[in-house]
């Protein structure tokens, strides 16, 4: 798939903590990315991709993950942050390309994700010309005996452990940079978090490790201590999670069909260039996705049964605009970037086995709509049994989600024209 790359970052506000075991570790901040001990190479390839200055997480990580002697780093940034970008460099700066083996592993959780990390190695890469790239996921057939030459290996745990131990074309033991994307979602879902630890215990002991989570709870904590050794911390502070640049409102219906309606008075009020809508379901986005097509509007449907092939092509189809709305269900909540997405509609709230709000993947849909610094805005369709869920939400996130009548075209005309 060709990812769009993008080139602006969040302008966060947010604080950053530094938790730091090791007392003597370097540990200090850069303004400038001349500051950092980078190949002329890369800072043309960093300035190509339009990056003028570091990034909050950027500033405080980059410095840890260049040193010598390696750092291992745990490191809490929401996605457009510039957190992306950080590893990669990293990756590229620790690639050796007068070697020809794998050196850098990167894991994802997801086959899109890989590839859009892999697009970033390409364009930060792009005066590296020896440094190669290969993926370990579904799709990329390797045979047998292979020997691969490529220094940076992106790929998801499954088929990176087939590449490992049973094709034993990817020797572990010459590793020197692991790096661990999205850990929490690898922690939620079933079978990445053993494979990633399996990985792992492979590793040399002088590896090191970067891990990257949106989150930095119980669950991802215990989880890192079990694979990385006097870590590093970088985390955002609890309350300053959620995204400031995205407006958030509710709407409460009585019914899916009087969710429907509103997303349709929604549809009619504001002039979406193109907008995501999430569904907690497969069931529930394949009934929206049939509905909308009969009201004539241009609809693609993502969920997690699709094949990688037919996966690549809804999100390269959405990109190009060729169809204006995306239903998803939570498959891609994460690591899907495309920057003229400016709405997202929850049409429901995500929720966990207990029925409760599951927080981390509310903050990474209504994500999608304020991508790389832009304004967006951000509606949950709910019907009148979940409103409690919205009140939850805003507890915990310390922040505000206004109400809005979905029969009141005066109030949704009003809000879009702001």
């Amino acid at each position: 798939m060709n990812k769009l790359i993008h080139t602006s970052l969040v302008e966060s506000q947010q604080h950053v903590e530094i938790l730091q075991r090791d007392p003597s570790s370097p540990l200090f901040s850069i303004k400038t990315f001349e500051e950092l001990p980078l190949k002329k190479e890369l800072l043309q390839g960093v300035y190509m991709m339009g990056f003028n200055r570091p990034s909050k997480i950027q500033e405080q990580a980059l410095p840890l993950m260049l040193a010598y002697p390696p750092q291992n780093l745990i490191a809490q940034s929401q996605s457009g942050t510039g957190k992306t970008a950080a590893f990669v460099l990293a990756m590229l700066s620790r690639a050796s390309a007068s070697e020809k083996y794998p050196q850098c592993l990167c894991l994802a959780p997801t086959y899109e994700l890989a590839l859009q990390i892999g697009q970033v190695v390409r364009a930060i890469g792009k005066f590296c010309t020896d440094i190669k790239v290969n993926y370990a996921v579904r799709g990329n057939r390797v045979l047998k005996g292979t020997v691969l030459e490529e220094q940076i290996i992106i790929g998801t745990p499954g088929t990176t452990l087939d590449w490992c131990f049973k094709q034993r074309i990817l020797d572990l033991t010459k590793i020197s940079l692991f790096v661990l994307d999205e850990a929490d979602i690898m922690i939620d879902t079933q079978g990445l978090s053993c494979q990633s630890i399996r990985i792992h215990r492979a590793l040399p002991k002088s590896c090191q490790v970067l891990l990257f989570s949106a989150t930095y709870k119980e669950p991802v904590r215990a989880f890192a201590e079990r694979i990385i050794p006097d870590p590093i911390v970088i985390k955002l502070r609890e309350e300053e999670l959620t995204l400031s640049n995205i407006r958030q409102y509710f709407m409460v219906c009585q019914s899916s069909d009087e969710q429907y309606r509103a997303l349709c008075n929604l549809y009619g009020s504001f002039t979406i260039g193109q907008v995501m809508i999430f569904c907690q379901t497969r069931r529930l986005a394949d009934w929206l996705s049939a509905k909308m097509s009969r009201d004539g509007h241009q609809v693609a449907i993502l969920t997690a049964e699709l094949t990688v092939v037919q996966r690549a092509s809804v999100i390269q189809r959405f990109r190009e605009g060729k169809e204006k709305v995306l239903i998803a269900t939570n498959v891609c909540a994460r690591g899907i970037d495309v920057q003229q997405v400016t709405t997202v509609v929850n049409f429901g709230l995500p929720m966990d086995q207990d029925g409760e709000p599951d927080f981390e993947t509310y903050l990474h849909r209504i994500g999608r709509a304020g991508r790389f610094g832009h304004r967006g805005i951000a509606f949950s369709v709910v019907q009148r049994e979940t409103v409690r869920l919205v009140h939850k939400i805003e507890e915990y996130f310390q922040t505000t989600i206004k109400q809005l009548d979905p029969y009141d075209m005066d109030e949704l005309e009003k809000l879009a024209a702001e």
